[in-house]
């Protein structure tokens, strides 16, 4: 049976990379995948301090970073780019945060418990979606199937994180059924220095760098770091043999996220995802499949000062914002010969708003009419896409192919502020080489583009300043990539690298005191290699490692650095897994990083120190029904913070000469244990 695991596993290399493994014992993927995806399985969140998405991917590969905000709802950084650079969909859906702090960031609004996996396609290679500059992080959640079963989840954690969750699952051939829920809560977590977030911000203070106005009152010092809630239904009816109808809805609601390094705690953030598929295959020689897809995501976002001592001196300030997507998207794919070709069209309107209130009451009328009362004045992106993809298989080399047109129109209700049009052409073309069966390169020339959003194009502070830059020009991505992969008896390699030219990038610009974003051409690239070994049938590593360095062409204007934000140092993730018997993991990691030496300190970035953090975690399955998970992250208590304080983001600005900005550190060590019951 190891030796069956063990060959699975192999195998699975030839889609993915398997420093995602979290256990060998994963459900098949497609072998046919591009040799650029990553997929990653098992990322349920038994083994985090939260369901949070971010802090999974996290852990889980070497090219993706964390952006820490709080205990949950964290963003995430790959090939030194995040917000829209890099395209998420969830099942298909493009879903956006509506803060535009990004407190909740598109991966905040799905949790590890309601994820099958993952794909990452890295680069510009994709046509089916707009707006991929980094990469497309296709996240797919779990699906019903005809056999009733289902999962009960408790988890226990240190600083009193507490998570239930159960999914229910079954049906007949003709109709699946499925119901997950969950509820998590946690205590503030705190640092290598035993410091929680109340305290790390009276560090700053205490320091002399942050004013005494952003702590928490007193009577909330010790509130909660968040409360959160989810909901998911589907109805999967196959019509006939060759017909599908999919149904699906899901409510994420958080309520009191503390941001102790920004100004405002997010009072609540509710989500809703409507979503309805189609598929009807085989109709003919030239539809081997259609699919159609209509959907709607919502998302309401207020954030307040009500808990910090700044609403004693000035009133309670708060920016409540909102955001609707209404997509559509259909596509038909058919085989010609060698090609299967795949056609389609998706539209986007996205409509985005901000208001600011004092007290309760919209800022203008608070103050006499004498300051603005929106931020971002419902505002209106709509996008319309065509696209035509090639898949050719001749031998030993496979080509894959795309080409996409996009129309987007950007309009603000707002009369004063200019309303925005781009028109684009993007493809790529990739090539795969076979050259034994073990052995495999791959080089790829890609053009992306996306669109700068309301918020950099027309942000108005809450004190009138304008912040957006109303008439910046789309970001385009010419790159280029190569990579090999090889599998032996008992390993896996994979390498990859990049180099990426990036026109009219929209960069922050701290040193100016309006429309502070701005359009610059930069470069960026790097390398990441990966695998896995297998040194006997029961123990086996994985590892990665991921380096990028980027630079601008030119300075910014008014300033002299020309260093890329958020470009990470070199990144290692490695672990050993040792399987006692069929019913015990053991797992020991290691994610460690090397100091920040080249940063974008003009813009808020400063140096943070390299650090090394390591894991312990245990499973064992108790009669096919039980599992107990048991673990300890960060087992030496390392006090070290992984995302910098690009001032892009409105975080907690000193008093100091240098205006350096608050850095939030990492949790320190964290003792957990969850409780799985399977029927």
């Amino acid at each position: 049976m190891a030796m069956k695991k063990r060959v699975a596993a192999l195998s699975l290399a030839c889609a993915s990379s398997l420093m995602a493994a979290q256990e060998v014992t994963m459900q098949a993927i497609d072998v046919n995948a591009s040799v650029d995806t990553e997929v990653i399985k098992d990322i349920h969140g038994e083994d985090v301090k939260s369901a949070d998405l971010a802090e999974a991917l996290f852990k889980a590969t070497p090219t993706i970073s964390l952006v820490r905000r709080s205990g949950i709802a964290n963003d995430i950084i790959l090939r030194g780019m995040k917000k829209d650079n890099i395209n998420i969909t969830i099942d298909g859906m493009k879903l956006y945060g509506a803060c535009p702090n990004r407190m909740d960031p598109p991966v905040s609004h799905v949790l590890t418990n309601n994820i099958d996996y993952i794909e990452i396609d890295e680069g510009p290679f994709t046509v089916e979606d707009s707006g991929a500059l980094s990469a497309d992080v296709k996240i797919h959640t779990i699906q019903p199937t005809a056999q009733w079963h289902g999962d009960v989840n408790v988890g226990l954690g240190s600083w009193g994180y507490q998570k239930g969750a159960f999914t229910l699952s079954g049906g007949t051939d003709t109709v699946k059924v499925l119901v997950s829920a969950s509820t998590e809560t946690s205590d503030q977590y705190e640092d290598g220095d035993g410091n929680d977030f109340y305290e790390q911000i009276q560090r700053e203070i205490d320091a002399g760098k942050v004013s005494s106005s952003v702590q928490y009152q007193d009577k909330y010092k010790d509130l909660d770091a968040y409360d959160k809630k989810t909901f998911m239904a589907k109805l999967f009816w196959n019509i006939t043999d060759n017909q599908e109808l999919r149904l699906s809805y899901t409510a994420n609601q958080s309520d009191d996220v503390l941001y102790p390094s920004s100004k405002m705690d997010a009072i609540y953030d509710d989500s809703d995802l409507y979503n309805m598929e189609y598929t009807a295959k085989e109709l003919g020689r030239y539809s081997k499949e259609l699919y159609v897809q209509l959907y709607r995501s919502e998302v309401e976002h207020p954030m307040s000062t009500v808990y910090r001592n700044m609403a004693l001196m000035m009133g309670d300030s708060t920016h409540k914002l909102t955001t609707q997507v209404d997509g559509a998207r259909i596509k038909n794919s058919f085989d010609l010969d060698a090609h299967t070709v795949t056609v389609g069209a998706d539209y986007t309107l996205r409509n985005w708003d901000g208001v600011y209130y004092l007290n309760g009451v919209p800022l203008d009328e608070a103050s006499g009419g004498t300051r603005p009362y929106h931020s971002i004045y419902d505002v209106d992106t709509k996008n319309i896409g065509f696209y035509m993809r090639d898949q050719v298989s001749m031998g030993a080399l496979s080509l894959d192919m795309g080409l996409r047109y996009d129309t987007t129109d950007i309009e603000s209700a707002y009369a004063t502020q200019q309303d925005n049009d781009y028109d684009e052409v993007t493809g790529y073309l990739l090539a795969t080489y076979h050259l034994d069966p073990t052995l495999k390169v791959y080089g790829g020339f890609g053009r992306s583009s996306r669109v700068p959003d309301a918020k950099e194009l027309y942000w108005i502070g809450s004190k009138g300043n304008e912040i957006g830059t109303p008439d910046l020009d789309n970001t385009i991505n010419y790159e280029f990539d190569m990579g090999v992969q090889k599998q032996f008896d008992s390993a896996t390699v994979k390498f990859k690298a990049f180099y990426s030219m990036l026109d009219n990038f929209i960069a922050y610009n701290a040193t100016k005191t309006a429309n502070n974003y701005e359009n610059v051409d930069a470069k960026i690239y790097g390398f990441e290699l990966s695998g896995s070994y297998f040194a006997t049938d029961a123990l086996y590593f994985d590892y990665g490692i991921a380096y990028q360095r980027g630079k601008k062409d030119d300075p910014l204007e008014g300033e002299t650095g020309t260093d890329m934000p958020e470009i990470l140092p070199l990144k290692l993730n490695l672990a050993a897994n040792y399987d006692w018997d069929e019913s015990l993991n053991l797992r020991a990691e290691m994610i460690a990083s090397d100091k920040w030496s080249d940063y974008d300190e003009e813009n808020g970035e400063q140096a943070l120190a390299g650090y090394a953090v390591f894991n312990l975690k245990a499973t064992k399955t108790f009669a096919d029904h039980f599992e107990v998970t048991i673990g300890v992250d960060n087992i030496f208590d390392k006090t070290y913070a992984v995302s910098n304080t690009y001032k892009d983001l409105i975080l907690l600005p000193t008093n100091t000469e240098d205006d350096t900005i608050m850095l939030m550190n990492e949790p320190g060590r964290y003792f957990y244990t969850n409780l799985r019951y399977k029927f």
